[in-house]
């Protein structure tokens, strides 16, 4: 009884940090992607951080506009599905390496005023305790077609 005890008591911060550090894979960034293409906001924020951070691939600063935590990182979401009712990320294929990864797509959508927009591009992502902490996204600055 007192070596089993013993064996828990050595164990026991391997396997405290092994549940704090979820290995991530690509199955991961497939239902993220799934979930965005299905205008799930509720789905999309489950693979997130409650500390997750947002980097657009446009805005005002050099990292274009950032969103930090759940509550405006969720806001973003929802407004691009607003600006692209149909919006869908195509041709996807994911990779992961350690705790960094990245996605590489084809953007499709078309805003309300009937622009039709189709790019490629890529999000670099960073992982937390087998979520999304960071997803840094990027793609092609294409004129929009009418």
């Amino acid at each position: 009884m007192k070596k089993g005890a013993l064996i828990f008591l050595i164990l026991l911060p391997t396997l405290l940090m092994a549940q704090s550090n979820k290995k991530v894979t690509a199955d991961l960034l497939r239902s993220f992607a799934d979930a965005f293409n299905a205008h799930d906001v509720g789905a999309i924020m489950l693979h997130m951080t409650d500390d997750c951070v947002f980097e657009a691939s446009a805005g005002p600063d050099i990292n274009g506009e950032i969103f930090t935590g759940q509550a405006q990182v969720r806001k973003a979401f929802e407004n691009v599905f607003a600006a692209f009712p149909d919006a869908h990320w195509g041709n996807a294929r994911h990779f992961i390496s350690g705790n960094r990864g990245f996605s590489e797509w084809t953007f499709t959508g078309t805003r309300p005023d009937g622009t039709r927009v189709e790019v490629t591009g890529c999000d670099l992502f960073t992982f937390k305790d087998g979520k999304i902490a960071i997803k840094n996204s990027y793609r092609k600055n294409r004129l929009p077609a009418k």
